[in-house]
């Protein structure tokens, strides 16, 4: 079977956006009960990918490393070179990162739940998604979208801070352990999530939902060595 198309392109760094430093409201008091408490958190500038990391992207990192390919590599349903690349555990996007971060020199890695919420909020404060309080279904095409898979990436309007399909194609992995009650403790400043836990946290949408977008303070977890068909990651980098 057909894999996703590569281009001739040498390998190239992924389309940053800056993140702001800055104080948000984080969790949601109306939410499910790992939202909650609502609380003030505080993270330090970063930068993170404009898009969800695609099957162009990583199969460069597969030639250059031999790396195993993913499950759904050969199927024509996830094969667009501008799909984000799917059913990639934690541990193979950490390893992607790690590969970005010896070809470039640069610190890319994966965001933590705080720093991917405060980006979905796009400087916004009470957003209930990455555009604001409009429901999913009032989205430009929403009933004839993700049909047997996600997009390709960027085919709608970015957030403020110009990121891509925040809240919506696949679940994007986060570097933080998950813990359901995690909220009643957590560090105002750059919170990074528990030491030790058995998953590991995610966010965003999925095109495989009844629900196809996610809420921004809406968390998910799964263990880290699962691969899922609707599982993909972004890049954040720090300064």
């Amino acid at each position: 079977m057909a894999s996703p198309e590569t281009s001739p392109v040498p390998a190239s760094e992924p389309i940053m956006q800056r993140i702001p430093e800055g104080w948000f409201w984080m969790g949601c008091d109306e939410g499910r009960d790992d939202e909650k408490p609502r609380h003030r958190v505080r993270v330090d500038a970063f930068e993170l990918a404009a898009f969800q990391t695609t099957n162009e992207e990583y199969s460069r990192f597969l030639e250059a490393t031999g790396h195993a390919k993913p499950l759904s590599w050969g199927d024509p349903n996830f094969s667009d070179p501008r799909q984000p690349v799917v059913a990639v555990s934690w541990l193979d996007a950490v390893t992607y990162c790690h590969w970005l971060r010896r070809l470039h020199h640069k610190h890319y890695r994966l965001p933590t739940e705080a720093e991917w919420e405060r980006a979905a909020l796009g400087g916004m404060e009470n957003a209930t998604y990455p555009w604001g309080e409009c429901p999913p279904e009032e989205l430009p095409e929403y009933a004839h979208r993700w049909k047997a898979g996600p997009e390709p990436v960027g085919l709608y309007s970015p957030n403020a801070f110009g990121l891509f399909n925040l809240g919506d194609n696949v679940h994007e992995w986060c570097a933080d352990w998950y813990d359901p009650g995690y909220y009643s403790y957590s560090p105002e400043q750059n919170p990074r999530g528990p030491l030790t836990g058995s998953r590991r946290a995610s966010r965003g949408g999925s095109w495989r939902h009844h629900i196809k977008v996610t809420r921004i303070a809406a968390r998910s977890s799964i263990p880290p060595e699962f691969k899922y068909a609707d599982y993909g990651f972004r890049v954040a980098r720090s300064g």
